[in-house]
C-alpha cells in the first residue's frame, strides 16, 4: 500500500502557524518548529497579560489619586474612607481623570472628604440610600418566595430551602413532607 503524507492538510496548518508567527524575530518566523514553540508561548502571555492590564491600569490610578491627594495636604487611604463616609461612589478611573483634567472638581472632592472625616459621621443620605437597597431585597426575596414553586425543586432544593427557613429535621423527610412544611 503507498504511504499518504498528509500533504495538504499538514501544509495548511503549518501554514497557519507561520502566518501567526510572522514577525518574530529570527527562526522564530520562518522555521515550524519554533515558530509553534513561540505561538505557544505568545498565546500564554496574551491570557496572562490580558488580566495583569486590569491591574496594571488600577495601580496607574491610584498613584495618580495618591498625587493629587498629597498635592492637597491628604494621603490617599484618608481621602479613599473620607469619601465612603460621605457617601460619594466614584470610582478610581474617574477620581485619577478629575487629578488630570479638572484639579478644582478635585479638590472639591478632597475637601467633601476631609469634612466627612472631621464629623465621623456617615452621611444621612448615603445610610438612607443603603437601607432602602437592602429593604429592595428583602421585598424581592419575599416576592421570590412567593411565586416560587416548590413542587418543580428537586428534593435537594427543597432542603437546602428548608434549612433557610428553620425547619426541624427536614434531613430526614421525604419530599411530600418537606412540600407540607415548607408551605
Amino acid at each position: 500500500m503507498a504511504r499518504v503524507k498528509g500533504g495538504t492538510v499538514s501544509k495548511t496548518r503549518r501554514r497557519k502557524v507561520l502566518k501567526e508567527a510572522k514577525g518574530y524575530f529570527g527562526s522564530k518566523h520562518r522555521l515550524y518548529k519554533t515558530a509553534q514553540e513561540q505561538v505557544f508561548h505568545s498565546g500564554a502571555y496574551a491570557y496572562r497579560d490580558r488580566r495583569q492590564k486590569k491591574r496594571d491600569f488600577r495601580k496607574l490610578w491610584i498613584t495618580r489619586i495618591n498625587a493629587a491627594c498629597r498635592e492637597n495636604d491628604i494621603s490617599y487611604s484618608k481621602f479613599m474612607n473620607g469619601l465612603s463616609i460621605a457617601g460619594v461612589e466614584i470610582n478610581r478611573k474617574m477620581l485619577s481623570e478629575l487629578a488630570i483634567d479638572n484639579p478644582k472638581a478635585f479638590t472639591e472632592l478632597v475637601n467633601t472628604a476631609k469634612a466627612a472625616l472631621k464629623s465621623g459621621k456617615k452621611n444621612e443620605k448615603a445610610e438612607t440610600v443603603k437601607e432602602e437597597k437592602k429593604e429592595v431585597k428583602k421585598e424581592e426575596k419575599k416576592e421570590e418566595k412567593a411565586t416560587t414553586d416548590y413542587s418543580k425543586m428537586t428534593l435537594a432544593e427543597l432542603k437546602a430551602v428548608a434549612k433557610e427557613q428553620g425547619v426541624k429535621g427536614y434531613s430526614s423527610m421525604k419530599k411530600e413532607e418537606l412540600l407540607a412544611n415548607i408551605k
